[in-house]
């Protein structure tokens, strides 16, 4: 704590000296005109060289517009009529006061004009990679998990664990705030969100110090927000059917002046969906077969999920901007489980039977409180934002169990009844402030400081069922509290020179963390401290390629559940369980990044991972039966080498096709259930294509295709899988949209593998609800000028964290 402290009064002298130099520095104007019938019309917004939106104008009748009080740098103009977007300037750089030719938008292409109708469908800015959704016909009517699945360098297992790039143990938020869950938690949450309130993913694989150092690499979901003055808004439905039926429907509406914004946002998905997973366990002792266990898994759920959020941003002067928000997520699932289990002996022939019905109803809620503030030192773009977060989860779940057993040789049927009530609930205090200050001559420091608090309680109780008497289980029954105490400091300092950009910067993070299991009286404390450096150094080769050198430490804590001992039985042979003695895994990342024209990409990555937390089901023997576990270890270190790469090509003036390779070979060593592994892994590959066509009178199509090369990961080794999408979409004239897609055409996007072990193989065979076809119609009302956008939050680090 000493070094925190410390560094906390390093962090107030920066402050103070920026504010001292805040009236000192230099302001620059940017004026222009438009040649069009309509130049009135037109409405002018100047964005920074990171994409940020800094001022809007509209022109006056005379074509004419300005732009006052800016700092040198680099900027390009978008140019937008009645809402859309018609022109984007290349970039502008401005080191003194100076007027732009006229921009002659009568006619079809200008010097240094670029028309863009439509953002890329994929497109790379400040170091990440975005997936523009909505853009994609054939995300219409899906779920965010199943948009995320079929993302370009996404692999998802058979335990919903989700790898980029060949990476596990990512940061997933939405909108900059980590998600309360990991694995098949998190992947029930997603399947309850409708990909129509998704704006874009990003894709952040190497983040600088001013993130949160958790997560190997970081996906962000940003969900939809309207940024136009006056009033606006959206209505959205959509009706889809694969083996079940899915709906979803949103409703967002916002209001803008020149002192407050206020918006607000609802959506309600109805889903059914399915996950039928075939095993095939072999046990083994000194390689001598021992038993078997084929099981046939069908898994059907029912979502109903909500989700709204409302809040306001009041302007109270030109330095100082209040907002505050309240987020609100109800999230209902069923499911309806049958298990049917043969059991063969050393002979390989018939021993028992087994079926189990299970039956579960769950419930996440969160809800959610933010109140920010930023103050605008200067008019170079310096300013001090702060954001307090309070964010409550709760969920319960009440599951039921009931297996028949049939012994072949005994001749004989058993009945066992198990009963399930599990509670939990998280409280999450967080509390930061960031500097940013911008000085002459295109120097730049950000600084910040962070404090955490997070209280998890989780209470599972089991029963004996089978009297009609519910009997508590001590074997099964548990009770775990975890808090965690984080405290944070970054510092990032970056200069531009003429074709050079430099940053460097450096995060501590103090973390004390305890686990006490309740029901054993166990207490597990850590406290460690660690530092996390970056830095960017970028060169400009030509005016229209770059050469990118990127590095960073990260850092991945065990989930609050990963660390819960609790024994979670999904049959009679397969449990789920946490491991309190995980360490938490640093990574050290490296990237190179060749781009030309901000266009055609290519990244060549490496990555070193120390006690690399891995999801593993391994063989134990329990009351002296073989049954399978599925759980976290460390294993000794996981490396990773790639290449990304991005090509799109405009194949004639109606047929855009995007497309991308990632390339890689990944290798883990470490030891589990006696069995040790040496730099296994394997080269792979995954190819993505999206092409899009523009057919005329408002109708466009789009047909994407991926390929997924078979993959090692540690004991698990995946099969190769491909799918092929189709879409279309009409746009009226009313602002409003109808578009059909149908995904996984052919059904072929599943996943099988095998785990491979000394004495144990299993081989597995995934199938959900993926070839579904889909009608939605959006329809927007409301004004078109634009506004400028806020990121608000403060809790990116901690809501990842608390599934299994």
């Amino acid at each position: 704590m000493t070094r925190i402290f410390s560094l906390l009064f390093v962090w107030i002298l920066l402050l103070f000296s920026s504010l001292l130099s805040a009236q000192t520095t230099q302001s620059f104007s940017l004026s222009g005109s438009i040649t069009s019938d309509k130049a009135e019309q037109m409405e002018i917004n100047l964005l920074d060289a990171d994409n940020k939106l800094v001022k809007t104008e509209i022109a006056d009748s005379n074509g004419k517009f300005g732009f006052n009080d800016l700092k040198g740098g680099a900027y390009h103009l978008k140019i937008s009529k009645n809402g859309s977007e018609v022109y984007h300037s290349d970039n502008i750089t401005l080191m003194e006061s100076r007027t732009l030719p006229s921009i002659d938008l009568n006619t079809k292409s200008i010097e240094g004009v670029t028309i863009t109708k439509t953002r890329p469908m994929i497109e790379r800015q400040d170091g990440k990679m975005i997936l523009n959704v909505e853009n994609s016909i054939a995300s219409t009517g899906n779920s965010a998990f199943e948009v995320l699945e079929k993302a370009p360098g996404i692999n998802i297992d058979n335990n919903d664990n989700i790898s980029l790039r060949g990476k596990g143990n990512l940061l997933i938020q939405i909108d900059g705030k980590n998600t309360p869950m990991t694995g098949s938690d998190l992947a029930n949450y997603l399947k309850g969100m409708p990909s129509s309130t998704i704006d874009k993913i990003e894709f952040i694989t190497n983040p600088s110090s001013k993130y949160d150092a958790a997560g190997s690499s970081i996906i962000n979901i940003k969900l939809k927000k309207e940024q136009r003055k006056g009033t606006n808004g959206s209505i959205s439905t959509s009706l889809g059917t694969g083996k079940y039926v899915k709906n979803n429907n949103s409703f967002s509406i916002n209001h803008r002046n020149k002192k407050i914004n206020i918006f607000a946002n609802y959506s309600f998905a109805y889903r059914e969906a399915y996950n039928g997973l075939v095993l095939d366990r072999n046990f083994y002792e000194n390689n001598t077969f021992k038993k078997a266990y084929i099981q046939d898994n069908y898994l059907k759920f029912k979502f109903k999920n909500h989700i709204a959020k409302a809040g306001m941003d009041y302007y109270l002067n030109d330095k100082n901007i209040l907002g505050f928000s309240v987020g609100l997520v109800s999230n209902k699932f069923g499911l309806d489980g049958n298990n049917s289990n043969t059991t063969l002996g050393s002979a390989y022939t018939p021993e028992s039977y087994f079926n189990t019905q299970n039956t579960s109803n769950d419930q996440w809620t969160n809800v959610s409180v933010n109140l920010n503030h930023k103050y605008t030192l200067d008019s170079l773009g310096s300013e001090i934002s702060t954001d307090f977060d309070y964010i409550n989860y709760s969920n319960s779940s009440l599951q039921n169990f009931e297996t028949r057993t049939h012994e072949i040789a005994a001749n004989t049927d058993q009945l066992d009844i198990m009963k399930g009530d599990m509670n939990g609930k998280l409280n999450i205090f967080s509390l930061k402030s960031d500097l940013t200050k911008n000085f002459k001559n295109d120097w730049k420091l950000e600084s910040g400081i962070k404090t955490s608090f997070v209280k998890t309680d989780n209470d599972l109780k089991f029963f004996n069922a089978i009297s009609g008497t519910l009997v508590p289980d001590p074997n099964k029954t548990n009770h775990f509290i975890y808090e965690e105490n984080i405290n944070a400091l970054y510092g990032n300092l970056s200069k531009k020179w003429d074709k050079f950009k430099a940053t460097a910067g450096l995060r501590v993070e103090n973390t004390n963390v305890k686990g006490t299991q309740i029901t054993t009286n166990q207490i597990n404390k850590r406290n460690y401290t660690q530092l996390f450096p970056s830095a960017v150094l970028s060169y400009d080769v030509t005016e229209k390629s770059n050469i990118e050198v990127n590095l960073s430490r990260r850092i991945t804590r065990p989930s609050y559940n990963q660390l819960n001992p609790f024994k979670l039985y999904l049959d009679p042979t397969t449990m789920r369980a946490g491991n309190p003695d995980l360490n938490p895994q640093t990574t050290m990342n490296y990237e190179l990044t060749y781009s030309l024209s901000n266009k055609y990409f290519a990244t060549l990555s490496y990555s070193k991972t120390s006690d690399n937390i891995t999801d593993i089901i391994k063989p134990i023997v329990e009351a002296g039966q073989n049954v399978t576990v599925q759980t976290f270890e460390n294993i000794n270190s996981a490396s990773y080498l790639g290449l990304y790469l991005i090509a799109p090509v405009k194949v004639t003036k109606w047929w855009d096709m995007s497309n991308s390779a990632n390339f890689y070979y990944g290798s883990y060593t470490g030891n589990v259930s006696g069995t040790q592994i040496n730099n296994k892994g394997n080269f792979t590959f995954n190819i993505n294509s999206i092409n899009s066509f523009k057919l005329g009178n408002g109708f466009t199509a789009e047909l994407t295709g991926n390929y997924k090369a078979r993959e090692v990961y540690a004991y698990l080794d995946i099969s190769s899988n491909w799918y092929l999408n189709i879409g279309a979409q009409k746009k009226f004239k009313n602002n409003s949209t109808l578009k059909f897609s149908f995904t996984d055409m052919f059904f072929t996007s599943n996943i099988s593998g095998q785990s491979l072990y000394n004495n144990y193989i299993e081989n597995f065979a995934v199938k959900r609800d993926t070839r579904v076809v889909t009608l939605s119609y959006t329809y927007n009302f409301g004004s078109s000028k634009n506004g400028q956008p806020r990121k608000t939050g403060g809790a990116e680090d901690l809501k990842q964290r608390i599934g299994t």
